[in-house]
């Protein structure tokens, strides 16, 4: 039986009243129903900062170090339930067993990072900046915080918002996205059990509109978000116009480039893992190998392994590539393969119709390549969040800097080459905010930030590490003198 999916307010399942009704469906058999709910209405959303605003008067002036013992508890429990959550996450995102246990450990190590508070967010002092005048820097939480997540990665991205605003005394109201809510609330409801008092951690489910509400909400401080670039663009801008923080997180066009003298066993394999890992629904997927000179020769090997790769259940050892999200989606990226081929591009595996042992109604999509695509064409410049890849050729590696730095994108980039000069050139032309060399997937650590440039990144601060504190936490200078500590300089004197 479906599971009914409620609110989570004041570390209580709550009902939601919203008009829209939302099924989650397992897409590796197209059939099987995971849960259903109801959108939240503007009351309910209401309901839920206001939650999160009572909590905050007592989680702020709780101890920091006191926050992360109950985060240090949080990370043992997602540890000792981690092959419940990989599952879950496999069930309602049809990423393979594998993925989503990489996706969970990504998570937790922001919550590890999340635990270093008290050293994280430390202030500055300096004594005497004036004679018996001391000044010093400290940090406040903000407030209430909101994030919405995509359907990506349902555990990974939520653990990049909460366990650091948390941890830095703010309260939070999370929206995850409703094709995948099962996970992230699961999350919560093991922060709860780890002891997160009621009303700092609290999810409502629904839409846009239920995300627009809280970004609308005058008492909600900061907006975190992850999505497409239109959706991302929209949410830097009506928060933005409300005088609200903003890291919101856009789509991507990635390139590999491949040189030359590129390892090309290990170089065809990367390519493989980037651009159908996770289906393609990812963005920090490789959508475009870009062959430097005769590094083309390395692209048959490139089709080859790709048709190799078996689709099925992610819970099956045997599968190589799962699902995409969604009928609707799946019938989205099979339109950009048609838009290909009518834009001239040279297709050298087809992904259409192709379907998994067992699972005929499950919303499959084998991998895709595209060979001769060129810059202009609507596969290389938009975003199709699927198992495609588009190859280019380019004579040498400034053109190929060229072309990739044309894209309205700039989420991520990799370059396979045995040149220290090629890489450093890379490095330091490259429009891109997070790079790889001789990695295919170039995701920042826990303890770096995520984010792109240009159209993939909205805002100033990016997610977790050093950025995430940073958003979550404002500072105060204070500049002091006391009565009898004998005579004071003034600050503004030679």
């Amino acid at each position: 039986m479906a599971e009914q999916l409620n609110n989570i307010v004041r570390g209580n399942k709550q009902p939601q009243n919203g008009a829209t009704r939302y099924t989650v469906v397992n897409p590796a058999d197209g059939k099987t129903i995971l849960a259903e709910f109801a959108s939240s209405s503007a009351s309910d959303t209401a309901d839920a900062v206001t939650a999160a605003r009572e909590a905050f008067v007592a989680w702020k002036d709780t101890p920091v170090v006191k926050r992360c013992r109950i985060l240090f508890h949080y990370k043992e429990l997602l540890e000792q339930r981690s092959g419940q959550i990989a599952e879950m996450i496999v069930r309602e995102n049809g990423k393979l067993l594998s993925e989503a246990e990489g996706e969970l450990r990504r998570g937790i190590e922001v919550v590890e990072f999340a635990a270093g508070m008290p050293s994280l967010m430390k202030g500055d002092f300096i004594e005497d900046i004036a004679a018996n005048v001391d000044g010093y820097i400290y940090r406040e939480p903000l407030g209430v915080v909101a994030g919405a997540c995509p359907f990506n990665f349902p555990v990974m991205i939520p653990l990049w918002m909460f366990p650091v605003a948390i941890a830095c005394g703010n309260t939070f109201v999370l929206k995850p996205s409703e094709k995948c809510p099962l996970s992230a609330a699961y999350l919560v409801e093991i922060a709860l059990e780890a002891g997160i008092p009621p009303g700092v951690l609290n999810v409502v489910h629904g839409g846009r509109e239920t995300f627009e509400a809280l970004i609308d909400n005058p008492d909600v401080r900061a907006i975190s978000f992850v999505g497409s670039t239109p959706a991302a663009k929209n949410v830097w801008e009506r928060a933005g116009v409300a005088g609200k923080r903003v890291q919101s997180l856009g789509g991507a066009k990635n390139y590999i480039i491949v040189m030359p003298d590129a390892d090309p066993k290990e170089t065809v394999k990367a390519i493989i893992s980037s651009s159908f890992g996770c289906a393609g629904e990812r963005c920090m997927a490789s959508s475009i190998a870009l062959f430097v000179g005769d590094a083309q020769r390395m692209l048959s090997d490139v089709a080859a392994a790709a048709k190799d790769l078996t689709l099925g259940n992610g819970l099956d050892q045997h599968s190589d590539m799962g699902p995409v999200i969604s009928a609707e989606h799946k019938a989205r990226v099979e339109h950009y393969i048609a838009i290909g081929e009518q834009e001239g591009a040279r297709l050298l595996l087809d992904g259409r119709g192709q379907k998994a042992a067992g699972l005929p109604n499950g919303f499959f999509i084998g991998p895709t390549i595209f060979s001769n695509v060129a810059p202009s064409m609507r596969i290389a410049q938009e975003e199709i969040f699927g198992p495609v890849l588009c190859a280019m050729f380019a004579p040498n590696l400034d053109a190929a800097l060229a072309i990739a730095n044309g894209s309205a994108y700039g989420n991520g980039a990799s370059i396979f080459t045995s040149s220290g000069g090629a890489a450093r050139r890379f490095r330091s032309v490259i429009q891109c905010g997070m790079l790889g060399i001789n990695t295919g997937v170039p995701a920042p650590m826990a303890f770096f930030s995520f984010g792109g440039h240009k159209n993939s990144f909205f805002g100033d601060l990016r997610a977790h590490g050093p950025d995430g504190v940073e958003f979550y936490t404002k500072k105060k200078t204070v500049i002091d003198r006391w009565p009898g500590s004998g005579g004071t300089g003034s600050i503004w004197g030679k």
